[in-house]
C-alpha cells in the first residue's frame, strides 16, 4: 500500500537539500544562464565530494547489499524508497535551478541504461567511478535526425568485428554528451542496431568510453532554456570498442521478440519519473516566488471558500497548486512501483506527462500574472519559463507519453493506435 507521508529519512534529505539549493545554487542561477556553456567548477567539485555522484546519486549506482554473518537474526524488511529519494532531491535541487542542477556530475541516463541492462560486472566497472572525488559524467545517445520520438526506427549501427563491435552513425541532442566525452572516466551509451531486419529487436547499448577513436563531437546547441547544461552532436565513424562493452546479450535469437528494444523502454521507466521531477521542482520554485510576491501585496489565499467568492488571481493560483500537487502524486506513485519491483511504464508516462504540461502552464501563468515584470530579466520568472518547456520534449515527448498511456489504459498495440 503506498503511504504518501515521507518517511524522517526523505524529510530531512529533502530540507538539506532545499537549503544547499537556495544558498548555493540558486544566486548564481542567472550568471550561468547568461554564460552559456560555461561550468561553476567550485560548485560542481564540491557537489561530488559531498553527494558522491550528483544529484542521481541513486540513478544507476547499483543497490548496496549488507553482508550477513553467520548466526545473525533476520532484520525488518524495511521499505524500499531508492528512486523516491533520488527524485525528491532532483525535485529540491530543480528547485534552486534547472540548468545547474543538469549539469551536476553523475551517472545521468547513461548509467540508467547500464543499471537496466548491464551485468553485475557492467555495473561495477562502469558505475563505480562515480564514486570518485573527481567529477565524472555519463550520457545516453539514443535520438538521431531520423528516429527521434520513434526510436525503433534507429539507424546507427554496429557490427561484430572480431573481437570489437564497430559503430557508425550519428546521434543528435545528447544532454551532457560534452562533458561525458571530455572527462576521462566518462561514457557514453549509445543505442545502436545489429540487425536492421530484426527491427526492434535488433537494438542494443554500448558503452563508448572517453577517448574512443571514431567518435566525435559534431555541434554543440544553443539552447532556449537550461542553458548550463552542455547538448550536443556526436558522431560516430568506425568507432570501435570492445565486444564486452555491449550491455545484454547480443543475440537475436527470435526476431518476433524485442528484447533489445524492452531495455530502452525499461531504461525510459526508470528515469521519466526522474524528469517529472526535475518538472516539479521548477514548477515549484515559480508558485513559491509568485506566492511570495503577491503575499507581500497583501494578497492571501482564501482556502475553503466558494469559488464563485474567490478573486480570479485565488482561483488561478490555486489550480496551479492542484496541478502540481496531482503531477507529485503521480511521480511519487510511479518511482514507489520502480523501487518495489513493480511494471510502472504506464505510471512514468502517466508522470511526464502530467508534470511536463503543468510546468509549462504554472511558468507561464507567473509570468503572465507578474505582468512586465515577470517578462523581464530582473526576475527569474522568465528563466524558469524557458528551462521549463524542456521537461515537455525530452526523454518522450507529451505527445507520444499519452499516446502511451492510451494503449496501456486501452489495451491496444502500437499498429492499433499511433
Amino acid at each position: 500500500m503506498i503511504d504518501f507521508e515521507l518517511s524522517p529519512r526523505i524529510k530531512g534529505t529533502k530540507n538539506m537539500i532545499h537549503m544547499f539549493a537556495e544558498s548555493a545554487v540558486r544566486p548564481i542561477a542567472r550568471q550561468y544562464d547568461e554564460q552559456e556553456h560555461e561550468k561553476p567548477w567550485d560548485l560542481l567539485k564540491m557537489v561530488q565530494k559531498v553527494m558522491g555522484g550528483g544529484i542521481a546519486g541513486a540513478l544507476g549506482s547499483p543497490e548496496k547489499k549488507e553482508k550477513k554473518e553467520e548466526g545473525d537474526q533476520p532484520k525488518e524488511k524495511k521499505p524500499r524508497e531508492t528512486n523516491l529519494a533520488g527524485a525528491i532531491t532532483v525535485e529540491e535541487i530543480f528547485w534552486g535551478d534547472a540548468g545547474i542542477a543538469l549539469a551536476f556530475p553523475g551517472p545521468g541516463l547513461g548509467g540508467a541504461a547500464v543499471q537496466a541492462s548491464g551485468t553485475p560486472e557492467q555495473k561495477e566497472k562502469f558505475l563505480a567511478r562515480f564514486a570518485g572525488e573527481e567529477p565524472s559524467w555519463g550520457a545516453m545517445a539514443i535520438t538521431e535526425p531520423e528516429a527521434g520520438s520513434d526510436t525503433a526506427n534507429l539507424k546507427t549501427s554496429a557490427v561484430l568485428d572480431g573481437d570489437e563491435w564497430v559503430l557508425n552513425g550519428e546521434k543528435i541532442f545528447v544532454t551532457s554528451g560534452k562533458s561525458a566525452l571530455e572527462d576521462s572516466e566518462g561514457f557514453v551509451v549509445v543505442w545502436a542496431t545489429i540487425d536492421k531486419k530484426a527491427g526492434r529487436a535488433g537494438i542494443k547499448p554500448f558503452v563508448v568510453e572517453h577517448g574512443t577513436p571514431g567518435m566525435e563531437i559534431t555541434k554543440i546547441e544553443d539552447k532556449m532554456g537550461i542553458r548550463c547544461s552542455d547538448t550536443v552532436s556526436i558522431s560516430f565513424m568506425d568507432c570501435r570498442i570492445p565486444k564486452e562493452n555491449i550491455l545484454g546479450s547480443p543475440e537475436v535469437v527470435d526476431k518476433t521478440k524485442t528484447e533489445g528494444f524492452k531495455k530502452v523502454m525499461a531504461t525510459f521507466d526508470a528515469t521519466r519519473p526522474l524528469v517529472a521531477a526535475m518538472a516539479i521542482g521548477v514548477g515549484q520554485a515559480s508558485l513559491d516566488f509568485l506566492k511570495e510576491k503577491l503575499t507581500e501585496e497583501g494578497l492571501e489565499l482564501r482556502y475553503g471558500i466558494n469559488p464563485h467568492r474567490m478573486f480570479s488571481i485565488e482561483r488561478d493560483l490555486m489550480q496551479m497548486e492542484a496541478d502540481l500537487k496531482a503531477a507529485r502524486l503521480l511521480t511519487w506513485r510511479a518511482l514507489w512501483m520502480l523501487d518495489n519491483g513493480l511494471r510502472n511504464d504506464l505510471q512514468s508516462s502517466m508522470a511526464k506527462a502530467k508534470a511536463g504540461l503543468a510546468v509549462t502552464r504554472i511558468t507561464q501563468k507567473a509570468v503572465e500574472l507578474m505582468g512586465p515584470l515577470g517578462y523581464s530579466r530582473e526576475l527569474l520568472l522568465e528563466k524558469w519559463m524557458r528551462d521549463s518547456k524542456i521537461n515537455d520534449i525530452f526523454e518522450g515527448t507529451g505527445q507520444i507519453q499519452l499516446l502511451v498511456t492510451a494503449r496501456r489504459i486501452l489495451g491496444f498495440t502500437r499498429e492499433q493506435l499511433k
